[in-house]
């Protein structure tokens, strides 16, 4: 028999759903069935897999204890390196800046050293983060960016956070600002916007981008200008309004315009000649602008965080200073 109490991030999930985290070796079937023969119960009654769990209820499961052994993976994240670089940090949320080379999540056969697993270690050597503790949550990060692209990651400290944060990224009530700098002279002093059509072809890791909707397509939003000019090269700043797959990178090179560095899309001319060898791209500012109802993440209202000037900025266009606007104006 195993009994969890409650938490304030284990609450407002489906009973259903956290039993699966809680119990990472029961079978789906197995757990419908101890429901349907009421050998989990809640609060010592009867409960179905669709009840919302809320703060200090008791889950009594009456099933075998290997069930609920964790995996042996569940520490892995110890294992990781120390160094993380964070820009911000409260009782909710920890804003990283995130190197080029490292990866969000662990994939790619990399599974120990990836930003989580830091943002993991370091919330557990400040002791706030213990699995041990914990039912169901794990630290997680809102956003992700590409391997090769530097720049701020939102982690989750807890499960509001999480909660939150995903539906304003979907509101589209976090702004994600970008610097890149891209080949050719790229002319756009003013706002623009461009919208294209993109498709991922997941054998390649590679988008096609169209300028009209075709069967499979998803949308895909970008607003830029241009922000100086140094020999063939143009820095443009740029703002995500759709999130999709190397979005930037394969939106930039379908105008003719691809990144510099960036040996996936730029044509391998390009690519080769070009001073730089690494993708120039950095995820440089995140504005925080809340409407809606409220809830408890609304002291990040006007929030405006920058990551650190990246390297490529200094090396292209050495005599550029950046100047930062008004993201509500």
């Amino acid at each position: 028999m195993k009994s969890f109490t409650i938490t304030p991030n284990d609450a407002a999930q489906r009973l259903d759903k956290f039993l699966q985290k809680a119990a990472p070796n029961l079978p789906p079937a197995a757990l419908y069935k101890a429901l349907r023969q009421k050998n989990i119960k809640v609060n010592r009654k009867r409960a179905e897999g669709s009840y919302r769990l809320i703060t200090g209820d008791v889950v009594d499961c009456y099933l075998p204890d290997e069930f609920f052994t964790p995996p042996a993976w569940e520490y892995d994240f110890l294992c990781a390196p120390a160094q993380l670089h964070v820009l911000y940090e409260d009782q909710h949320i920890l804003l990283a800046q995130k190197p080029a080379g490292l990866l969000s999540h662990a994939g790619d056969g990399e599974y120990i050293d990836n930003l989580l697993a830091r943002v993991q270690r370091y919330l557990h050597e400040k002791g706030e983060y213990s699995p041990k503790n914990e039912h169901s949550f794990a630290p997680a990060l809102v956003n992700r960016i590409d391997r090769n692209t530097q720049g701020i990651v939102i982690a989750a400290k807890t499960a509001v956070a999480l909660r939150v944060l995903n539906e304003k990224m979907k509101t589209r009530q976090l702004r994600k600002f970008y610097l890149c700098a891209v080949h050719g002279k790229l002319h756009a002093p003013q706002w623009q916007t461009v919208t294209s059509y993109m498709v991922k072809d997941a054998t390649k890791s590679l988008v096609c981008v169209y300028d009209t909707p075709r069967a499979g397509t998803k949308e895909c939003i970008t607003r830029y200008r241009s922000l100086a000019h140094s020999n063939d090269f143009t820095l443009v700043q740029a703002e995500l309004l759709t999130g999709r797959t190397h979005q930037i990178r394969a939106q930039f090179a379908h105008l003719g315009h691809a990144l510099v560095g960036d040996g996936k899309y730029a044509p391998r001319a390009l690519y080769q000649s070009a001073p730089v060898k690494s993708q120039c791209l950095c995820a440089w500012r995140l504005t925080f602008h809340f409407s809606g109802e409220k809830t408890e993440l609304d002291y990040l209202h006007e929030l405006d965080i920058f990551a650190d000037e990246p390297a490529f900025l200094y090396r292209l266009f050495p005599d550029t200073t950046l100047v930062c606007e008004n993201p509500w104006g």
